[in-house]
């Protein structure tokens, strides 16, 4: 047995004029929508008038468009989501702006009641009433010229919407670019203008009029295939790239919505455009963009357009393309790690953080050949000064982005060479004792080994630069895995530990090491000193020092050393303390 839904239609008028739309002023769009499609229906826009009045008795909106007979009244107005009012007009379906059915309902929002009055060349007159509790009615009209006019009766709480400024700004926001006159209380509220039909300066006045900043540039977008036409504002400061930012996108002219997303690819977050689609499709609410194939087509192609801005600055004004780096750099070495192109200019143009000074990757390989770099920003601070002080050219890859462009650069150019800096490579760099100073140093280094075999590190005494620099805490990738699966194995319940305790037994044995400067006077002194405790403190202070330097990590084990080897030192130094 089959059957039919039972429509409750006072709770379909609720649903979709009270939830489809995020706010009750899009009524406006709606109603200047549906008088813009019968003036369009008619053939001629130059010569289409819409003409707004307000008052006590609440809106009148009439356009001298195609009208409508009795037949399509209960076709187009009462039949809610039939989707051929094109087809029924006899206009292919890309010339209108929206339905009339569904975006009549919005004034709900605002109205208890509309009336509808319309006439078409050769039928008579016919007045349409319908009320929120969702009845309608339908009877003969009054004599008039072929056209609509639709009454609102406003609502009680809803007044303040239908007031003459409230409607003539709603009227200039959604309706400035319509093609046709209109007018609100007498007051012309469009001049048929598209911002991108004017010069450079206009759009640049045009931008801070929309977005309230003085665009860096101005892009202007053409994408044919979609009927669009526009402009892309590029924001003069930085952004914050996980902020999704809005455009203002006008559908054949009339304004969609204020903040659309997904018109741009998600690394061009530096620009703010405002375009005009023939083709692209809203959704139901007429508030965002329909996602389909077309969209992701304009959304290549305003990419497209973009890459190819920045290509024309990096070949014609590379002072202006240094300048937007140092604003948007975020965006372009996004796009860099999947376009050639934009990698080029970022290794050509945009300067990295190094320890020879702030360069590009470009000057960095001319002087330097292979791209050493520190994946962690807490690398490069522990090995940037030693680095330098061997002459080793280091790159800071810590920054979003940079490791994945020296690494990607190095695998789509073969004559590019690049390397992550392990922390003990630095060691095979350093100036080993001579065989009579090695000898010398034993019993102080076997001292200091039991010092800190506790804490799992090495001790090693070595001569390199900077002098200054008393010791050096190194650890490889290895090792600081191996400690953290350490203290992560000390933190979990036993199902976790045992897991981990799995883990650990693959764990390489390579211990992090304590690398003494041999040229470094206080590390001289340190090692003459011939009472066992007072070295012991001294290497243990030597340890926390070159970890804090090195912005390593502190375990309480450190804090605790660290702790004791000060007090000790404090309570040798000052009277009365042991000798």
């Amino acid at each position: 047995m089959s059957n039919t839904f039972q429509v409750d239609l006072r709770g379909i008028v609720d649903l979709l004029s009270h939830h489809l739309y995020a706010s009750p002023r899009v009524y406006v769009r709606e109603l200047l929508q549906n008088a813009a499609d019968a003036i369009t229906a008619t053939g001629s826009t130059e010569s289409g008038e819409i003409r707004i009045t307000t008052g006590a008795d609440g809106l009148r909106i009439t356009d001298n468009g195609i009208g409508l007979t009795e037949a399509q009244v209960h076709e187009l107005l009462a039949t809610i989501g039939r989707s051929s009012k094109r087809d029924e007009l006899g206009f292919a379906r890309h010339e209108f702006l929206g339905q009339f059915g569904i975006g009549l309902l919005s004034c709900f929002l605002v109205a208890d009641e509309i009336r509808v009055h319309t006439r078409r060349a050769g039928a008579e007159p016919v007045l349409w009433t319908g009320y929120s509790d969702g009845r309608y009615e339908v009877g003969p009209g009054e004599a008039r010229e072929p056209g609509t006019t639709v009454t609102l009766l406003p609502r009680r709480g809803a007044e303040h919407l239908l007031t003459g400024s409230a409607v003539r700004e709603l009227a200039e926001l959604y309706g400035s670019m319509l093609p046709m006159s209109v007018e609100v209380d007498g007051r012309p509220t469009t001049g048929g203008v598209v911002p991108w039909s004017a010069g450079r300066a206009e759009l640049f006045a045009y931008g801070e009029k929309v977005f309230g900043f003085v665009p860096f540039d101005v892009i202007e977008l053409d994408v044919p295939e979609a009927g669009l036409r526009g402009a892309a504002f590029v924001l003069p400061t930085p952004v914050n790239p996980a902020t999704r930012g809005g455009h203002r996108v006008y559908l054949k002219r009339m304004l969609l919505a204020e903040s659309v997303e997904g018109l741009l690819p998600e690394w061009a977050f530096f620009a703010r455009c405002v375009v005009d689609s023939t083709e692209l499709r809203p959704t139901a609410s007429r508030e965002a963009l329909y996602d389909d194939g077309l969209l992701n087509a304009v959304r290549e192609a305003i990419a497209d357009q973009l890459r190819g801005w920045l290509v024309r600055l990096a070949t014609s004004e590379p002072q202006r393309l240094a300048r937007f780096l140092a604003i948007h750099h975020l965006g372009v070495k996004a796009l860099a790690l999947h376009d050639d192109e934009m990698l080029r200019i970022v290794e050509q143009w945009y300067p990295m953080e190094t320890n020879m000074g702030s360069v590009t990757l470009a000057e960095f390989r001319e002087r330097h050949g292979l791209i050493r770099y520190a994946a962690t920003a807490d690398e490069f601070r522990q090995l940037a000064s030693v680095a330098a002080a061997q002459d080793v050219g280091l790159v800071n890859g810590g920054y979003v982005y940079d490791t994945e462009i020296i690494e990607r650069l190095a695998t789509v150019d073969p004559e590019v060479r690049a390397e992550r800096l392990e922390p003990t490579d630095l060691a095979t760099r350093f100036t080993g004792l001579d065989a009579e100073t090695e000898l010398r140093l034993r019993p102080f280094l076997a001292a200091a080994q039991r010092r800190l075999d506790r804490l799992g590190c090495e001790v090693v005494i070595r001569a390199y630069d900077p002098v200054t620099l008393p010791a050096l805490y190194l650890v490889s990738r290895a090792a600081a895995f191996h400690d953290e699966l350490t203290a992560s194995r000390d933190r979990a319940d036993d199902i976790w530990g045992g897991v981990l305790d799995a883990l650990a037994t693959t764990a390489p044995v390579d211990r992090p090491q304590l690398v003494l400067n041999a040229r470094n006077p206080l590390v001289r002194r340190i090692t003459a000193i011939a009472d066992p405790e007072l070295a012991g403190l001294a290497v243990e202070s030597l340890y926390g020092q070159a970890l804090m330097l090195g912005h390593h990590p502190i375990r309480p084990a450190d804090a605790a050393l660290l702790t004791s080897s000060t007090l000790g030192l404090l309570d040798r130094a000052l009277p009365g303390g042991d000798r």
